[in-house]
Order: C-alpha cells, then sequence, then structure tokens
C-alpha cells in the first residue's frame, strides 16, 4: 500500500491546554510550541464540556495562532460527548483549525466513522481545506491494530502514544505517566564484594518502536506523549531524546515549561547538521571525479549514510537550522 501523502508540520512539541481556560489559550498562542492543541477530553470536567466546547470554538476563530498548527482533543468514541464535540467544533470553529485529535482510536472502522461525518461536514459548510486527524494510541487493541488506524484515512496525520491510558489498559503496575517505572529492572551478577547494580529497563520501548514503524510505513508523523513531572527537567530531556533517537518528530508538552527542551531535542543538532552537509558535499565531489566509492573521515558512505543526511539536511531547514 501506497504512503500518505500528509501535510509537511513542524511538530516537535505539541502543548496541551485546557478548553474551559481563555485565560491559558491566549498564553498558548504566543508560546513556542510547533502545535498547541485544546482540550475537550481529560482537562475538561463532565459538567463543563458544554461550555468549553463554545470556548474552544470562539478561540478557533477569534485568537490570532500566528503560523502554529492548531488542533482540538475531542472526548473518545466511546462516551456520549464525542459527537456533539465533533459536530460542533468541525462546524464551528472555521478555516483556521487544522487537526482533530481524537483519544484511544482502537481500529481503522474507527477511523472510517470520523472520516465519513468529517466529509459531510466539510461539504456542509464549504471549508476549503480538509480536515487532519491526529489519532491517540491508548490501549492494548489499539497497538495491535496500530498499522490498519495508520492507513486507514489520507486524513490520518500522525498517530500519538498515550502513556497513562496505555498502562492501565494492559494492567502495568505503575501510575506514573511518561516517566520511569522502578519495578521493571533487573539484578546484575554479584561483584567481588557481593553487590548488584540494578538496572532499569524501558517498560514502552516495544511500544514506541511499533508506533513509529507503522507510522514511517503509512507516511504519517510518531508523536510521543507527555511527561507528567514538569518539575522534573532532567527526566523530560532524556525521555524526548530516546523518543527522538527512535524516531518520533516531537513530543506533548503538558506545561509551557517543557516547549524549550522538546523543541531543542527534536531539532538536529548542529554536529548531525554540519555533518550531513559533508556527507552531501563528498557524494558530489565523488560524482564530479567519476568515483563509485564515497570516502568521508575515513569511513565508506554507503546509500542508507546518504539518505540519512539528506533527511537530516531537509529537517534542519524547516526548523531553521539549515
Amino acid at each position: 500500500m501506497s504512503q500518505h501523502v500528509v501535510p509537511a508540520r513542524l511538530n516537535r512539541s505539541q502543548l496541551a491546554v485546557p478548553g474551559s481556560s481563555p485565560r491559558f489559550i491566549e498564553k498558548a498562542a504566543t508560546s513556542a510550541a510547533d502545535v498547541v492543541f485544546l482540550d475537550l477530553e481529560d482537562a475538561v470536567a463532565p459538567p463543563d464540556k458544554e461550555a468549553a466546547r463554545r470556548t474552544v470554538i470562539a478561540a478557533a476563530r477569534d485568537v490570532d495562532w500566528g503560523d502554529k498548527t492548531l488542533s482540538v482533543r475531542i472526548n473518545a468514541l466511546d462516551t456520549p460527548f464525542m459527537y456533539r464535540d465533533l459536530i460542533e467544533v468541525a462546524e464551528g470553529a472555521g478555516e483556521r483549525l487544522d487537526l482533530i485529535l481524537v483519544p484511544k482510536v482502537n481500529s481503522a472502522a474507527d477511523v472510517h466513522l470520523l472520516d465519513v461525518l468529517l466529509t459531510q461536514i466539510e461539504a456542509a459548510v464549504g471549508r476549503r481545506k480538509r480536515f487532519g486527524l491526529e489519532l491517540q494510541i491508548e490501549t492494548a487493541e489499539g497497538l495491535v491494530n496500530a498499522e490498519a488506524i495508520a492507513r486507514a484515512s489520507p486524513r490520518v496525520e500522525s498517530l500519538h502514544f498515550g502513556p497513562g491510558d496505555f498502562a492501565a489498559s494492559v494492567g502495568a503496575r505503575t501510575t506514573s505517566i511518561g516517566g520511569a517505572v522502578p519495578d521493571y529492572s533487573m539484578l546484575g551478577e554479584p561483584d567481588v564484594n557481593g553487590l548488584r547494580a540494578l538496572y532499569m529497563g524501558d517498560p514502552w520501548h516495544y511500544v514506541l518502536a511499533r508506533i513509529v514503524v507503522a507510522c514511517r510505513a503509512a507516511g504519517v508523523r510518531p508523536i510521543d506523549g507527555p511527561y507528567a513531572d514538569f518539575k522534573d527537567p532532567l527526566g523530560l530531556e532524556w525521555s524526548a531524546r530516546r523518543a527522538a533517537a527512535l524516531g518520533f518528530d516531537g513530543k506533548w508538552a503538558i506545561h509551557p515549561t517543557q516547549i524549550e527542551a522538546l523543541n531543542e531535542a527534536f531539532s538536529p543538532r548542529p554536529d548531525e547538521v554540519e555533518r550531513a552537509h559533508r556527507i552531501l558535499a563528498a557524494l558530489a565531489e565523488a560524482e564530479t571525479a567519476g568515483r563509485g566509492a564515497v570516502v568521508l573521515d575515513g569511513k565508506m558512505i554507503d546509500a542508507a549514510s546518504i539518505r540519512q543526511a539528506q533527511m537530516m539536511v531537509e529537517k534542519a531547514r524547516r526548523v531553521g537550522g539549515a
């Protein structure tokens, strides 16, 4: 199957904002986040959801969002709030709203439903551009179907890992959201003094790897979920570096203080960009000289290295660091 062709959006940092708070919404519009999503789900208590819906619609229409990507997270399909969220937001938010973020997506059928409804809404209101979909993988069923979900509609732009709900779905013994799980560890062999080192593992590595592969195969963006302890900048940094190393494009920020670290973690480092340019320059020189082999710093450069360099330079260009 062919990949989707999705809009090229920076998605290094995605700031979550309660949809019930005009003050926080206005602050988010001036933040350095690449993407802002106005939340109608977890951040809003059930009695306040109807009012928050109106607040979000007004904010999408009236607030100056500059060049940010704007998204709204609706409630999950298995809740009584979903259909009003989708219909009222899609009909009323205007052309400035780019994406709809949907939690707890379990199957391609969920995406098909969203696609049909949005297509009819767009036709009814005369919308000029198509809504994109951001889909959260937060359950065991959703992960099993991640590949099909990523390919379910041309509207799909990204899959997002939801660590808290996923942990609950699989019965993991943790209350951490995005942080370490100390019990997921192994003891090393005793040293000469009988002491044994404790090596912590990453309980979410399989989940993250499966999501990133599903996304890259479908041509959509993989986005990591939140790191809940916003007073732990070092933990956030390494959580983001782990995700970036695996191939994720970005990560959620649940507090504005996390944005800068995420933008940095998911942007190419200057030394990476410099080496990528050197690889491409060495390739050009070899082609001009009629040489088939490319050597840089005493090492052979193969086709995979060249593709990696091209991707690095393109990403740096998009973030203004080329």
